[in-house]
Order: structure tokens, then sequence, then C-alpha cells
């Protein structure tokens, strides 16, 4: 689907990441909204529910100073949702996962990442 709430979340997803491989926390908090929410997937099995921007901040800032490196592989937008299939490697050995991402008014509301059990 190529439509103007497609592109806007593509625009929005790679924002987001290009400030995560930067280590830009300011920058990925910034392409998320006030009321964002993280459900990152650590630790095993279910991983934590961050909610709001102080919470995913801590925890955010707490995960880029594992320096954590994401090979994204693929992405899968329509409308103001998108999918991420990617690749985290880090001390010890690497993960493979998928973010579900909500977006909303030009910024990301929502990741959801889950990983291959």
């Amino acid at each position: 689907m190529d439509d103007e709430a497609t592109r806007a979340t593509i625009e929005a997803v790679r924002r987001l990441d290009a400030a995560f491989d930067r280590g830009d926390i300011d920058a990925f908090m910034a392409a998320m909204t006030d009321d964002c929410v993280w459900e990152s997937f650590a630790p095993a099995p279910d991983g934590r529910r961050h909610e709001g921007q102080a919470a995913v901040r801590l925890a955010m800032a707490a995960f880029l100073g594992s320096s954590p490196v994401f090979d994204g592989e693929e992405m899968f937008a329509c409308g103001d949702r998108a999918t991420v299939r990617w690749t985290c490697r880090f001390d010890g050995g690497h993960v493979r996962g998928v973010d579900v991402v909500r977006v909303r008014d030009g910024k990301v509301a929502e990741i959801l990442s889950y990983v291959k059990g």
C-alpha cells in the first residue's frame, strides 16, 4: 500500500532506528509520543512493559548501555502499523526477533518486541 499514513509510519520508524543506531537517547525519545509504550524482550521469557517517556527513557538508556547492535532485516508497514524483523547482537550472543510498532501523529507510540523462542 502506497499511502500517506504508511509513508509517515515508515519515516517515523526509520527516524527512531537511526537514533537507536547512534545511541542518541534524546533523539530516540523525541521520536516517541509522550504516552509511549515499549515492551522489551528481556528479561526472558516475556520481557517487561515500560509506559511513558520517563520509564521508556530509563529502560532504553540501560539497554543502550549494554552496547547492542541491531541489524534490521525487513520492515513491512501498512497505515499506522509496522513490523520490523531484526537480529540483535551483544556480548555473549545474539537473538532474532520482531518489533510490532504503532505510530501516531508522526511519532512512535508503541513498540512490542518479541524474540524467536
